[in-house]
C-alpha cells in the first residue's frame, strides 16, 4: 500500500469505477477535488483497492472506501481502513466518521468489525433512493 497523490486521480477513479455501480462512482474530476480537499490524505493498492479519507478539526472522515471485486475478501478492506484510522490519529483526530449504504451487509460487517457504530441515518441518500448509516468511532493515539 502507499499513499495516493494527485496524479493518482485517473487510476483511482478507474478503480472506484471497478467497485462501484456507475451511479455512484466517483471520475477523475470528483477524485482530484477530494484529494485537494484541506486535510485529506489516502491509501491504495493499485489496482485493488482505495481509501480516502480528509481530517480537521479534531474529527475524520471516510470519504470513500473501494475493493475492486477481484480483491475482496482478502482483508485488503480492512488494512485500508485501519490505515486511514492511523493516517487520522496521526493528524490529530479523536473520532472517525463514515456513511455507508444501509443495504451493504458486507461493508457494513467490515465498519462494525472495526469498532464503529451506527449513529445516524440518512433517508433516501443515494440515488437509488436507499439509505445511508451514519457511523462513528472513538480513534485513540495507542
Amino acid at each position: 500500500m502507499r499513499a495516493v497523490r494527485p496524479e493518482d486521480a485517473a487510476a483511482l477513479a478507474a478503480l472506484h469505477a471497478m467497485a462501484f455501480p456507475p451511479a455512484e462512482a466517483w471520475g477523475s474530476d470528483a477524485m482530484g477535488l477530494m484529494l485537494g480537499m484541506p486535510g485529506a490524505f489516502g491509501l491504495w493498492r493499485p489496482g485493488d483497492g482505495l481509501v480516502l479519507a480528509r481530517a480537521a478539526a479534531g474529527e475524520a472522515e471516510i470519504l470513500t472506501l473501494a475493493v475492486a471485486p477481484a480483491a475482496r475478501r482478502q482483508g485488503l478492506g480492512a488494512m485500508l481502513l485501519a490505515g486511514a484510522m492511523q493516517g487520522a490519529v496521526l493528524r490529530g483526530a479523536g473520532e472517525m466518521f463514515l456513511e455507508v449504504a444501509a443495504g451493504n451487509a458486507a461493508a457494513l460487517a467490515l465498519y462494525r468489525s472495526a469498532g464503529f457504530a451506527e449513529v445516524g441515518r440518512r433517508r433516501r441518500y443515494y440515488a437509488d433512493g436507499s439509505d445511508a448509516l451514519v457511523l462513528r468511532r472513538a480513534l485513540s493515539p495507542s
